[in-house]
C-alpha cells in the first residue's frame, strides 16, 4: 500500500458547535460531544467550520471552544480551526489566537464575495502561512465562496512549507488528480459522498459533517480499503447514501441537519444561529428513521455506524 501523508490524521470530523438553548457556547457540551467522536472512529477534529457555524461565534468562542477540546481529547488528537475570513487581516489574527488556544493547523477558506483573482488569493494564503508557526489545510469550495484556488495555483502553494492539506469540496475530480500527481499535499475529501472514491486515487483521508452522528462509519470505510476489502469498503460508503444526500443534499445546511439528528439522539447541539433556522419536525423525523435505517445494517446495531 502506498504510504500516505496525514499531518492532520486520516478520519476528521467537522464538528457542531453546540450551544445552550439561550444562545451561548455550550463548552460542556462540547467536551461530550468531542471525546465521543474520538471515542467513536475520529483521529482529529476540525473546530470553527462552517458546520461550526463559523460565521457567527465570536473570536472569544472560537479560542474558547478550541481550549476546552484540547483539554478534553489531549495532545494526541490533532486540532484543525477554521480561521478563514475573507478579510486576510482577520484571518491572521485568528490563526494566531487559534495557536495560542492549541490548535494543530488551520483550515483556511477561500475568501468569499470579493472573489479575489488567482494571484491575489495566492497571495492571501502565503500571508496566513507566514503568520503563525501552525501548518495550514487550505479549503476549496468554490460553491460557497464564489472562487476556485486552480490546479496550477495550488500547485504553487504546495511550495509553501507550512501549506500541507487541502479539504477537497471542489467537485472537480479531475483538477484534484492533477494537483495530487504534482505535490506532496495531503488531500481530504469535503464532500461525504466523495470520501472513499477521493480515498481511491491517493487522498489522506476525510473531514465529514455527516461523522457528527456516524463517527465510525469513514473510519470503517477507510479501514476497509486499506485492508484491501475494496468491496466492503464499496458497500459502506453506498450504505450511507440516503443519510449523506439527507444530511447534505437537500436544502438544508450540514450544521443544521447535523444538530437536529444529534438532538433527536439526546447528544450535544442545541439550536443553530440565525440567520440559520432549525430544521422543521417532519425534517428530523425523515434524518432520524436515515440514520436507525443505516445503523440497523450491523447485527450490532453501533450508533457510531462502524459496521
Amino acid at each position: 500500500m502506498t504510504t500516505r501523508r496525514r499531518p492532520f490524521g486520516r478520519t476528521l470530523c467537522a464538528m457542531i458547535t453546540p450551544f445552550t438553548e439561550a444562545g451561548t457556547l455550550d463548552v460542556e457540551g462540547a467536551r461530550r460531544l468531542a471525546g465521543r467522536l474520538v471515542a467513536e472512529g475520529c483521529d482529529g477534529l476540525v473546530l470553527n467550520g462552517t458546520t461550526g457555524e463559523s460565521p457567527t461565534t465570536t473570536d472569544a468562542e472560537k479560542a474558547e471552544l478550541i481550549a476546552a477540546v484540547r483539554e478534553t481529547v489531549g495532545d494526541g488528537v490533532p486540532l484543525v480551526a477554521g480561521v478563514g475570513t475573507a478579510d486576510t487581516r482577520h484571518t491572521i489574527e485568528l490563526a494566531l489566537a487559534a495557536e495560542k488556544a492549541g490548535a494543530d493547523g488551520v483550515l483556511v477558506v477561500t475568501p468569499y464575495y470579493s472573489k479575489p483573482p488567482q494571484e491575489a488569493l495566492e497571495a492571501h494564503f502565503r500571508q496566513v502561512a507566514d503568520a503563525s508557526g501552525l501548518p495550514v489545510m487550505l479549503y476549496d469550495i468554490p460553491g460557497r465562496t464564489g472562487t476556485r484556488i486552480e490546479p496550477e495555483t495550488m500547485i504553487r502553494l504546495a511550495g509553501h512549507p507550512r501549506i500541507v492539506a487541502v479539504k477537497d469540496c471542489s467537485y472537480d475530480f479531475l483538477g484534484t488528480q492533477k494537483v495530487l500527481a504534482h505535490t506532496e499535499l495531503a488531500y481530504y475529501a469535503g464532500c461525504d459522498e466523495h470520501v472513499l472514491a477521493l480515498y481511491a486515487v491517493g487522498a489522506a483521508g476525510c473531514v465529514s459533517t455527516v461523522a457528527n452522528v456516524v463517527p465510525g462509519r469513514f473510519a470503517a470505510i477507510l479501514d476497509a480499503f486499506d485492508a484491501g476489502d475494496t468491496a466492503r469498503a464499496t458497500e459502506l460508503q453506498l450504505r450511507a447514501t440516503p443519510l449523506i444526500e439527507a444530511m447534505m443534499g437537500a436544502g438544508l445546511p450540514g450544521a443544521v441537519t447535523a444538530k437536529a439528528l444529534l438532538g433527536e439522539l439526546g447528544l450535544p447541539a442545541g439550536p443553530v444561529r440565525a440567520p440559520l433556522l432549525p430544521a422543521g419536525r417532519e425534517a428530523a423525523d425523515g434524518l432520524l428513521a436515515l440514520y436507525e435505517e443505516l445503523v440497523s445494517g450491523s447485527r450490532t446495531a453501533d450508533p457510531s455506524g462502524r459496521r
